[in-house]
């Protein structure tokens, strides 16, 4: 059974960063970050698979995706109000990195408020 456990939301300025950790006991093929605010869709933030990291374009270039052993890390910098969103990690095989349905397993979340 496939745990995920979110930490290091928190509330900071406009410029500032956060980094998040998703702390899980199996690593699926492909580890990702959505978020999500009210009244939208999860959207794709980043993924990774085999090393190799992958962003959509709103965090390309501010966050950057890595793992150490059984944690996967979103360090986030720059950070802007539109980043305001409840953060999710996800594992799985999915078909399309950026489709959230295409993961098995999801964290609770951590919200991510930028003022």
């Amino acid at each position: 059974h496939v745990q995920l456990v979110e930490s290091g939301g928190g509330s900071v300025q406009a410029g500032g960063s956060l980094r998040l950790s998703c702390l899980y006991n199996h690593r699926g093929n492909c580890m990702g970050w959505f978020r999500q605010v009210p009244g939208k869709e999860r959207e794709g933030v980043a993924a990774t698979n085999e090393g190799d990291a992958y962003y959509t374009d709103s965090a390309k270039g501010r966050f950057t995706i890595s793992q150490v052993k059984n944690t996967v890390y979103l360090q986030m910098n720059d950070l802007k109000p539109e980043d305001t969103a409840m953060y999710y990690c996800a594992a799985g095989l999915p078909a399309n990195a950026w489709v959230p349905s295409d993961y098995s397993y999801w964290g609770q979340g951590t919200q991510v408020t930028v003022s």
